[in-house]
């Protein structure tokens, strides 16, 4: 079956296009939009003249094609916030300090010195305007959090969100950016005023329903890392997982059941098809049910966040259930391409996200690849067949995740069947008693003994979970994946199956060419990194400095054993820049470059009676100095400070520099300093 027979799956695709040319092409809103109008006037004018040899006429079906490109265009634009008159960032501000007033839309995972939300922006000094912010609060003594929809009354200054100040850090401006959001506040608790609090949208009332469920499991006598997992696999909410239960469920490669997905919603259907079947005695039982099924289900999602893969999950059961219910046959390929079509036309930007594109390459790899696998053997008993459904599903979801997975992570969990034969089968049973927990809760009938048997069940998952990540030989760290490497593995995959299914000398030669053009990408990575860099890291109250020589990459540093190890800094340059291995080393005072001699001042300020004129002077560790004597001395064309200085000694400094007219590099504005 050749899968763009299917016309749901051409419109998709040229809508993703549209998509991806609004994303990184700039277009002229109107010039864009009035070119769809017309090419849509003229799709309407050709079916109307020629609708009974439609089929015949090539020409139509470019036209819907670019049809759908401009709407997939558009569809981007219109939720551009920014081309709105009254967003925020088109009013004028005469002062920086400005007043706002602003509703809470989002509450995200806090991180060790701010609770995070996402809020809408009402007013901007006394004029109504549109846009979302992030809010940085400073948490109190009583742990307070802001109710979703509630309005609050601030002044404050409007900061822009930093950009990555290290090469290969993850950009989290940009991240943002997808959210539309572009700028952000760092508040104290005293600082925010309340207006409003009252539940005006379905996100305040789904957020008011997972307060009081939480509520009621806290006096039903649940722990809180019990409860984060509940909060997780049936709520939707990861904000209070533990870390160290988070980094065990990434590295045992189980991270997946945390995040509502497929796997949720498809277990949460069976149960509601089971529990609603007594509906389907009555007269328009079929109908009822269908409309009750997708009630709840869409529910379910709102509670749970709507993120991209629940999204996903639940309109792609939704037609499922729908196409089930009016007794019409579905095909997957066609119910993922209606699912996709319908969410990317409501939220464009989530094609960009990456639980939207796991997801659906999960599902893809799971129904291309799995019935594959599974014909390689047919077990005889109940027990042996299941368990082998599950490996199959899972070694084949593994094939559309893995590597985009490493693209984006840059690591794969070995165990992952482990834990996956272990933890699915279970997951059934753990998500059904739970929402029997949650249910009893809200009425106030949970007894003791059933709070008790799943704190057992939930703290032997996470035992479990933990034992398998512990062994971390069996973990792939730090892997470098290019994107033509993504590119180049799904092809070969994609052949792959092909071979299997028609065995021809054509698919055969395009994987093999696919296999070929891989390597060659591994050798031309490592001709394209043999280059000679000196960079001076960011790193707040410490000192980095990276000395690169071809493939070879020396790191000198002050950081103790166990802070290098959780450094993040290096980590990400080694991946980005496709390094297999760090040499460390003690910092230094002098260090050569080409033709630049770069000295280090630290905090025992001693340089002089040096007998070489330094090219560059890096200020480290708050050296007591007086920089006009020391550049009167010196010479240096340029001066650099990293983060290990004091902010009040790095803003005398570069007042200093910008009297004298010497360049001044601070890497906590500038981000990490790099020679070539």
């Amino acid at each position: 079956m050749k899968l763009l027979n299917f016309t749901i799956i051409k419109l998709t695709l040229c809508l993703i296009i549209g998509i991806v040319i609004a994303h990184y092409f700039k277009l002229d809103f109107n010039a864009v939009f009035f070119t769809t109008v017309v090419l849509i006037v003229l799709l309407g004018v050709y079916w109307l003249f020629l609708k009974d040899k439609i089929n015949r006429k090539p020409l139509f079906a470019v036209l819907t094609y670019l049809c759908m490109v401009g709407i997939g265009i558009n569809a981007y634009n219109i939720q551009n916030e920014k081309l709105q008159p009254h967003h925020y960032t088109n009013i004028n501000a005469s002062d920086a300090f400005r007043s706002i007033t602003f509703k809470v839309k989002e509450r995200l995972k806090p991180d060790a010195y701010n609770d995070k939300y996402i809020v809408s922006v009402l007013s901007i000094d006394d004029t109504s305007a549109s846009g979302k912010l992030l809010i940085n609060v400073k948490p109190d003594s009583l742990g307070k959090v802001l109710p979703v929809d509630a309005v609050y009354f601030t002044s404050s200054e409007l900061q822009t969100i930093q950009k990555p100040l290290n090469p290969h850090q993850f950009d989290y401006s940009k991240y943002l950016e997808l959210k539309q959001v572009y700028h952000q506040l760092y508040l104290k608790q005293s600082e925010l005023f309340l207006v409003l609090d009252s539940k005006t949208s379905i996100y305040g009332l789904a957020d008011q329903l997972r307060t009081t469920i939480n509520e009621k499991l806290i006096e039903a006598g649940f722990a809180d890392d019990t409860l984060s997992i509940i909060n997780a696999l049936l709520l939707g909410q990861r904000q209070t997982i533990d870390k160290s239960i988070y980094n065990n469920y990434v590295n045992s490669g189980t991270i997946h059941i945390l995040a509502v997905s497929g796997l949720h919603v498809g277990i949460i259907l069976w149960i509601l098809n089971f529990l609603f079947k007594p509906l389907l005695y009555l007269k328009y039982g079929n109908y009822i049910r269908m409309l009750v099924l997708v009630t709840i289900l869409w529910s379910f999602a709102v509670v749970a966040g709507l993120s991209p893969s629940v999204t996903r999950a639940v309109a792609m059961f939704s037609v499922i259930s729908i196409a089930m219910h009016l007794r019409r046959p579905t095909n997957i390929y066609n119910t993922l391409a209606i699912s996709a079509f319908f969410i990317l036309l409501v939220k464009p930007t989530f094609l960009f996200e990456v639980g939207f594109q796991m997801s659906y390459l999960a599902v893809l790899g799971i129904v291309s690849i799995q019935p594959i696998f599974y014909r390689l053997w047919q077990p005889k008993y109940l027990v042996t067949d299941k368990l082998w459904q599950i490996f199959t599903v899972t070694l084949a979801a593994q094939f559309g995740v893995v590597p985009i997975s490493l693209f984006y992570f840059h690591q794969f969990p070995g165990l992952f069947f482990i834990s996956n034969l272990v933890v699915i089968p279970f997951l059934g049973l753990i998500l059904g008693f739970g929402l029997l927990v949650i249910i009893m809760a809200l009425l106030n009938a949970l007894p003791e003994s059933i709070v008790k048997g799943y704190s057992i069940i939930i703290e032997s998952l996470n035992g479990f979970i933990a034992w398998v990540a512990q062994f971390e030989d069996f973990l792939l760290r730090d892997v470098p994946f290019t994107l033509v490497q993504v590119i180049l593995s799904y092809f070969a995959v994609v052949a792959l199956v092909q071979v299997y299914k028609y065995r021809n000398f054509k698919w055969i030669a395009l994987c093999l060419v696919g296999i070929v053009c891989f390597q060659a990408t591994l050798f031309y990575n490592n001709y394209q990194t043999q280059t000679d860099e000196f960079i001076v890291f960011n790193k707040s109250r410490y000192s980095m400095i990276g000395q690169r020589q071809n493939t070879q990459l020396v790191v000198h540093h002050n950081l103790d054993s166990t802070k290098l190890q959780s450094d993040n800094v290096i980590r990400n340059y080694k991946v980005g820049e496709l390094r297999d291995t760090v040499a460390t080393d003690n910092l230094q005072y002098v260090y050569k470059f080409k033709d630049k001699t770069i000295l280090v001042i630290d905090n025992l300020g001693v340089y002089s009676g040096i007998s070489f004129r330094p090219n560059i002077v890096l200020l480290r560790n708050s050296p007591r100095i007086n920089l006009e004597r020391t550049i009167d001395s010196l010479k240096p064309e340029q001066i650099i400070a990293d983060a290990s200085n004091f902010k009040t000694y790095v803003k005398r400094w570069k007042a200093t520099c910008a009297q004298r007219k010497i360049p001044f590099h601070y890497t906590n504005e500038k981000g990490a300093f790099i020679l070539e």
